[in-house]
C-alpha cells in the first residue's frame, strides 16, 4: 500500500507463537497488548534488574505485559539469548522492538546492529520464518551513528533469506511531548527558525504496537520496508505549540532557535570530545537533535527531493492532538519511556 489510509482491521489469522524483544519500552508493551489481543502466544525476554528498586521497576513495568510469557536474559548476549529466549523452544516469529538508549556510536551498534545480529542468528537456528523489525523513518538519510546501525542490520535481514518486515514509523507522541510542562508553567514554545522548517505524522503507541503486531499474518506486509504514520495531516512544531496555547487558554508564544547555534555547540563538544570522551557523547545528543529540529518525520520523495506527506502511509485512529487534550485535562500523563533523548 502506498499513499492511502491502511486499515485497521484484518481478518483475524491463526495463532502464531512469537518471541518479542523491546517489551519493556512502550512501543513494546503496546505490540504485547496488540499480539496478545490478536490471540498469539507470546514469549517477551526482558532483563533482569537486580536489587529492590529495580524490582519495584520492573514490576510496573511487566503489569503492562499481562497475558504473556516472561523470560529473563540478555538479549545483547548471544548465549543468554539463545540459552533464555529461544530455550530451544519453536517460535513463528521473533519481533523486535529494541532500540539503543542514548544512540551514542558504541550504545548504537551494540544494540541497533550486534544485538539485532545475535537475534537474527538465534531466530535461524531456532528455525523461524518470519522477523519483523521496528526501525525508524529517519535512516532514509543516514548522518548519525544510530541510523547506520540500523541500516547495517536491516541489510542483514534483507540478506538473511527469512520472511522480512521492516517497520519505519515516524515520529512517536512521547517524542513531541517534552515542552507541554514548560508550556504549562507560561514559558514560550521552542522552535527552530519559523518552526515550520520540518513536519511529521505522529503515531501512537497502540496503533503503531497494533500495526507491528499484524505484521506477522498480513502477507501484503512481508519481504517489505514499510513506512508508518497516524492518522491526519502532516503537522509542523508551530502547528504543535500552536494547540499547546489553544487548549492552555494562553496566547502563543514561541522562541526561536538558530540552527547555526546548534552547529556551534556541536563543533566545541566534538573538539572538546577528542580529550573527554563524555563530550563526545553530548555532541553526538546535539547532533541528533540537531537532525530532528532540521529533517522531516515523513517519507523522503527521490524524484522531487523533498519530504512527502502524501506518500507517508497512515495507520490508526488516535491524533496527537487527542493525547495533548487529554494531557492537559489530567486524564493521562506522556510516558516518555527510556528514549527521551528522542
Amino acid at each position: 500500500m502506498t499513499a492511502t489510509e491502511l486499515p485497521s482491521q484484518w481478518t483475524v489469522a491463526p495463532s502464531q507463537r512469537v518471541l518479542l524483544l523491546g517489551a519493556t519500552g512502550t512501543i513494546g508493551m503496546a505490540t504485547a497488548r496488540a499480539l496478545v489481543r490478536l490471540g498469539h502466544d507470546v514469549v517477551c525476554l526482558v532483563r533482569p534488574r537486580p536489587g529492590a528498586k529495580a524490582e519495584l521497576s520492573k514490576n510496573l513495568k511487566l503489569s503492562g505485559l499481562e497475558g504473556v510469557t516472561i523470560r529473563h536474559g540478555d538479549p545483547t548476549d548471544a548465549t543468554s539469548l539463545a540459552r533464555d529466549g529461544f530455550a530451544n523452544d519453536r517460535f513463528d516469529a521473533v519481533i523486535s522492538c529494541m532500540a539503543s538508549r542514548t544512540g551514542t556510536p558504541r550504545d548504537a551498534w551494540r544494540v541497533d546492529h550486534q544485538a539485532h545480529v545475535f537475534a537474527l542468528e538465534a531466530a535461524q537456528a531456532a528455525g523461524v520464518k518470519h522477523f519483523v523489525l521496528l526501525s525508524a523513518i529517519c535512516v532514509q538519510k543516514p548522518l548519525l551513528a544510530f541510523q547506520h546501525a540500523k541500516l547495517a542490520f536491516e541489510k542483514a535481514l534483507i540478506d538473511s533469506g527469512l520472511t522480512y518486515t521492516i517497520v519505519r514509523p515516524t515520529a512517536f507522541f512521547k517524542s513531541l511531548s517534552g515542552q507541554l510542562e514548560r508550556v504549562k508553567k507560561g514559558k514560550p514554545f521552542l522552535i527552530f527558525g519559523d518552526g515550520q522548517l520540518t513536519a511529521c505524522k505522529p503515531i501512537s503507541d497502540d496503533d503503531l504496537g497494533d500495526f507491528i503486531a499484524r505484521c506477522i499474518s498480513e502477507p501484503s506486509r512481508h519481504n517489505q520496508i514499510l513506512p508508518i504514520g497516524g492518522p491526519g495531516p502532516a503537522i509542523t512544531p508551530r502547528q504543535q505549540g500552536e494547540y499547546l496555547f489553544q487548549l492552555l487558554g494562553k496566547a502563543p508564544r514561541f522562541k526561536s532557535v538558530p540552527v547555526g547555534f546548534m552547529d556551534l555547540i556541536i563543533g566545541t563538544l566534538s573538539w572538546v570530545g577528542k580529550l573527554i570522551p563524555a563530550a563526545a557523547d553530548k555532541a553526538e545528543f546535539a547532533r541528533i537533535g540537531r537532525y530532528y529540529a532540521t529533517e522531516s518525520m515523513l517519507v523522503w520523495n527521490p524524484s522531487t527531493h523533498r519530504y512527502d506527506a502524501d506518500l507517508t502511509p497512515s495507520h490508526g485512529t488516535h491524533t496527537l492532538f487527542e493525547a495533548y487534550e487529554k494531557w492537559v485535562s489530567g486524564q493521562a500523563a506522556p510516558d516518555r519511556g527510556e528514549h527521551a533523548v528522542f
